[in-house]
């Protein structure tokens, strides 16, 4: 099985500057508890409990982006027997954004580019990110990761999703996988309706595939009953063959256990599902150039 979204931290081998904040509460909770180094070793152990035996490693808000998947490319090689690979950040409306790709394109463990679009409705008015998909110069940046053959992971509110679905059908050679089922913030009735109709702008989209990951973001005392109706409607809208599980560990540690988290979601996702949403989906958009079994 592959753990197809991740995170990784050494705080004495790259800075980020969000994670370190005090007294600052985020969307996703209380970072303090995770105000910590997060290895390798650890997430293999958590992981490796339940049968994964390799992973993807998603860009988490490095002071210097190219350090972070450096470090990470490092960890990758250091560990031979646990394969896994990178989704990088590169600010793909900057001028120099072809030398970012260049050099990210050096490590051997990059396959893809995240750059958050939105992560909430409030962070997102401060950070102005919402507005790249109106950037010309964001969606040439789309068309060169297409062109380099990388992926792009797609992290949006569902506000966003009719719009970038006319963006991102622009692109169909890009791989685009959606981040947190398209992060469903309003676990209200009427929100989640809301979201799942949102949603059908993306799903219809063959070039879009979606994880199920970082549900206890925005309800974190999350249960199995809770989040069902949201997995139940990606693996409906998108088809298992293109839908996949992502702990999004350490930061979902602040709503649940590893265990926990997996054996919900395993419930959920049935039996006649687990082959294609916790490897083979990830086994293709991921590791088509490398053999995992």
């Amino acid at each position: 099985m592959i753990d197809a979204h991740h995170h990784l931290w050494d705080l004495g081998a790259v800075d980020y500057p969000w994670l370190m904040e005090k007294g600052e509460k985020r969307f996703f909770g209380d970072p303090t508890p995770i105000q910590r180094n997060y290895t390798i070793d650890e997430h293999i152990e958590l992981a490796g409990a339940h049968g994964f035996k390799a992973s993807v490693h998603i860009q988490v808000g490095a002071a210097n982006a190219l350090e972070e998947a450096k470090w990470v490319d490092k960890i990758a090689k250091q560990n031979p027997s646990w394969p896994m690979v990178q989704v990088a950040f590169c600010d793909l409306s900057l001028d120099d954004c072809e030398h970012q790709l260049d050099e990210l394109q050096k490590l051997s463990s990059v396959v893809g580019v995240r750059q958050i679009i939105g992560r909430s409705p409030l962070e997102d008015t401060i950070s102005g990110t919402n507005t790249l998909l109106e950037s010309d110069a964001f969606k040439a940046g789309l068309q060169s990761i297409s062109d380099r053959g990388l992926s792009f992971d797609l992290q949006i509110i569902p506000e966003l999703s009719e719009q970038c679905a006319d963006v991102f059908s622009q692109f169909q050679d890009l791989k685009v996988i959606l981040c947190h089922a398209g992060s469903p913030y309003n676990r209200s009735k009427k929100g989640i309706a809301a979201w799942a109709e949102d949603l059908k702008h993306l799903s219809k989209l063959e070039n879009v595939s979606c994880k199920i990951s970082g549900l206890g973001m925005f309800e974190h005392n999350w249960t199995e009953t809770s989040v069902k109706p949201i997995a139940k409607t990606v693996i409906n809208q998108f088809g298992p063959k293109r839908v996949m599980f992502g702990s999004n560990f350490p930061v979902d540690s602040l709503s649940s256990s590893f265990d926990d988290l997996y054996m919900r979601l395993n419930n959920i996702i049935g039996i006649k599902n687990t082959e294609d949403i916790f490897f083979k989906t990830a086994q293709r958009t991921y590791f088509s150039k490398l053999s995992i079994s």
